[in-house]
């Protein structure tokens, strides 16, 4: 009954994950008018899911990092009911800011499961060092590295003629293969997080669990992603496909560096870091949309610790 509710509870985040998450790689496409947004979904689903299929040989780094080990005891990262309620706070997390339409990371909301879940049953066991080590630090640094980055890269490529401000053949390819490129990354860095979840389910291995995972997404990105498409295409940022596409590059090299050598990125916060870049360089950031989801992103370790928490103290009431 319990790996049914952690599959379950699993699955559920995976969902809210590809609604809220897998539009953001082509958001570019869709804002900047280079595609619908039925089109931009199918190309985000499919790039999505190839990218699921990568983080199988390319990503185990982050399959072993959200598993807890070295941040929690590790008979308490085995045991069931603390799984089910990490779970639980990720995926109400996550599904609660995808109904509300902001593009929030579940990687933050991942750590704060642990985090919670962790403080709840045994705080003094919880190891600081690797908490701001492997996961604070570089959720801190993807977003800013984003902004610059993105800024920077879209002058030289506007230097090099690659990043027009209208629609041309090759720079609509350009930008395709870019938003592509961004999807890739992301499902290569998301489906690794969730599926470490399953790791204390008997009847679920590696495979199936990163499987579980990429459908879900897939499921979730298709038929739940409109209002954060929304927010993400059009109130971050006027752009246009220039712009999207030296946003996408940006965010395509930082999450795909990261997921290889383990390092936990949100591709919520470096997306939406190099579309603020765009916006910052060409002055047309719109700063109300902007300053709550940054408050958005501020909640999202709290709010899914306490989800996580208290799921905990239930769970045991019962198991």
């Amino acid at each position: 009954m319990l790996n049914l509710l952690i599959f379950a509870a699993v699955f559920l985040i995976a969902y809210a994950n590809g609604a809220n998450a897998n539009f953001k790689g082509v958001a570019s496409l869709y804002g900047s008018g280079t595609a619908s947004f039925k089109g931009s979904v199918r190309w985000a689903a499919l790039t999505t899911t190839l990218g699921s299929v990568a983080s199988v040989f390319l990503a185990s780094g982050l399959l072993a990092a959200f598993s807890g080990k070295g941040l929690l005891p590790q008979a308490l990262i085995e045991d069931p009911v603390f799984l089910l309620s990490v779970a639980v706070g990720g995926m109400l997390t996550g599904g609660l800011a995808t109904w509300l339409g902001f593009p929030v990371s579940t990687t933050h909301a991942l750590i704060g499961g642990l985090l919670g879940a962790g403080l709840w049953a045994d705080a003094a066991q919880v190891n600081g060092e690797k908490l701001w080590s492997v996961f604070v630090l570089p959720l801190l640094s993807g977003p800013m590295i984003a902004i610059a980055l993105g800024g920077l890269l879209y002058w030289v490529l506007r230097r090099l003629g690659l990043a027009v401000d209208q629609r041309t053949r090759t720079l609509d390819a350009l930008h395709f293969l870019s938003a592509g490129a961004v999807c890739f990354a992301r499902g290569m860095n998301d489906t690794p997080k969730m599926a470490a979840l399953l790791g204390g389910v008997a009847f679920v291995g590696g495979v199936e669990a990163m499987g579980l995972v990429a459908l879900a997404m897939l499921l979730g990105g298709w038929f739940s992603a409109r209002r954060v498409a929304e927010t993400l295409a059009h109130k971050i940022t006027t752009m246009n496909p220039g712009q999207g596409f030296a946003a996408n590059l940006t965010t395509a090299f930082l999450v795909i560096l990261g997921s290889i050598k383990g390092l936990p990125l949100s591709t919520t916060h470096v997306t939406v870091g190099a579309l603020l870049g765009m916006g910052v360089s060409t002055g047309q950031a719109k700063w109300r949309t902007v300053l709550p989801v940054l408050l958005a992103w501020v909640i999202t370790v709290p709010c899914a610790a306490a989800f996580s928490a208290l799921s905990l103290a239930l769970a045991h009431t019962f198991f």
